[in-house]
C-alpha cells in the first residue's frame, strides 16, 4: 500500500498539479532569494559608519518603479496562465452519467457504479490506464474526499453534488482520507482505491453483483441473529431480506482487507472485538453495542466469514 502523499503523482491529473507546484516553487523561490540578497547587500554596503554624511535621498524615478511594477506583472500573468491551463487539464467538464458515485457517512464511504449496479464500502475499485467520472455526495455533514497520488481535494456537500476526474497509472493500491474535520471519528474515515488491470477489475465488478450465499451450520445461526436484531435496520446483504443503506453494504464484507474504515484489519480476533464493544474500538460510531455473548458473537463472524 503506498503511502499518503502528494508528491509522488500517480496519475496525469496528479503530474499536472504537482508540475504547478513545482514551478510556482522555483519562481516564488527565486524571488525569495533576489529580494532576501538586496536586503542582505544593502545592511551590508550601505551600513552606517562613523563620520560619513547621510546617503543622498532618492525618490520619485519613474523608471524604477514602472520595472518592479512591470516585472511582478509578469509573473502574475505566467502563474495565471499556468494555473488556467492546469485546472483545465486536471478538471474537464463531467459526463451526464459518472463511473462511480461515492457517497460520505459519518464515518465512512459508500462506493456505486451506476453503469453495473456494484456496489462497495471504504475499498473502491478502479480499472488502470483511463479516467474515471467520479461524482460525490454526502449523506450527512461535509467531508472531503482526497487520495493524494490519483487525485486533487473535492469537497462533499449534502444535496449539492460534486465531481472529480481520478486515474491510476499503474496497478496497486493507493490510500484516501477524509480531509475536512466531520465530527469524532473524522481521524478515522480513511478508505483505500485499489487500481486493477482493466480485465481484473471487470472480473472484480461482476463479483460484486453475486448475492451472498446461503449459509449452513453455525453461519446459518448467524443469519438468523443477524435477521432477528436491529441489524437490517442498518446494513443490506444481497440475497437477503436485509436492504437498509444505512450503514455499509456488507454482501462482500470478507472479501475486504479492512472494516471501521480503516480502523482495522478483517481478522476473525479484530472482527470479534469489535461486535462485542464497537465503540471501544472506534468511540463515536453510529453502530451501538448489542451486548453480544461470545456464542452470539462467534455466530455472526462464522456468518460474515461466508460474505465474500
Amino acid at each position: 500500500m503506498d503511502a499518503l502523499t502528494s508528491l509522488n503523482p500517480q496519475s496525469p491529473q496528479t503530474h499536472a498539479i504537482f508540475t504547478l507546484w513545482i514551478v510556482a516553487t522555483v519562481v516564488l523561490g527565486a524571488i525569495f532569494v533576489i529580494v532576501a540578497g538586496i536586503i542582505v547587500y544593502s545592511l551590508m554596503r550601505f551600513r552606517w559608519r562613523e563620520g560619513e554624511p547621510d546617503p543622498e535621498q532618492v525618490a520619485g524615478n519613474r523608471k524604477v518603479e514602472m520595472i518592479w511594477t512591470a516585472i511582478p506583472l509578469v509573473i502574475v500573468i505566467f502563474l495565471f496562465v499556468l494555473t488556467a491551463r492546469t485546472m483545465s487539464f486536471a478538471d474537464p467538464a463531467p459526463p451526464k452519467e459518472p463511473d462511480l458515485i461515492v457517497i460520505g457517512h459519518q464515518w465512512w464511504w459508500e462506493a456505486q457504479y451506476p453503469k453495473s449496479g456494484a456496489i462497495a464500502a471504504n475499498e473502491i475499485h478502479i480499472p488502470t490506464g483511463r479516467p474515471i467520472s467520479v461524482l460525490l455526495d454526502s449523506a450527512d455533514v461535509l467531508h472531503e474526499f482526497w487520495v493524494a497520488e490519483l487525485t486533487r481535494k473535492m469537497t462533499t456537500v449534502p444535496g449539492h453534488p460534486n465531481h472529480i476526474w481520478m486515474q491510476a497509472d499503474r496497478p496497486g493500491v493507493f490510500i484516501g482520507v477524509c480531509s475536512e474535520f466531520c465530527g469524532t471519528q473524522h481521524a478515522w474515515m480513511r478508505f483505500t482505491v485499489v487500481a486493477q488491470d482493466p480485465k481484473e477489475f471487470a472480473a472484480w465488478e461482476q463479483s460484486q453483483l453475486a448475492a451472498a450465499s446461503q449459509p449452513t451450520g453455525e453461519a446459518a445461526k448467524g443469519l438468523a441473529l443477524f435477521q432477528q436484531m436491529s441489524c437490517m435496520s442498518c446494513h443490506a446483504i444481497k440475497g437477503s431480506v436485509a436492504a437498509a443503506r444505512v450503514g455499509p453494504d456488507l454482501t462482500h464484507f470478507a472479501s475486504r482487507k479492512q472494516f471501521g474504515s480503516g480502523i482495522a484489519d478483517n481478522t476473525p480476533e479484530n472482527l470479534r472485538s469489535w461486535l462485542r464493544d464497537p465503540q471501544n474500538v472506534k468511540p463515536g460510531v453510529k453502530m451501538p453495542n448489542f451486548k453480544l455473548n461470545d456464542e452470539q458473537i462467534s455466530q455472526f463472524i462464522a456468518y460474515f466469514e461466508t460474505l465474500k
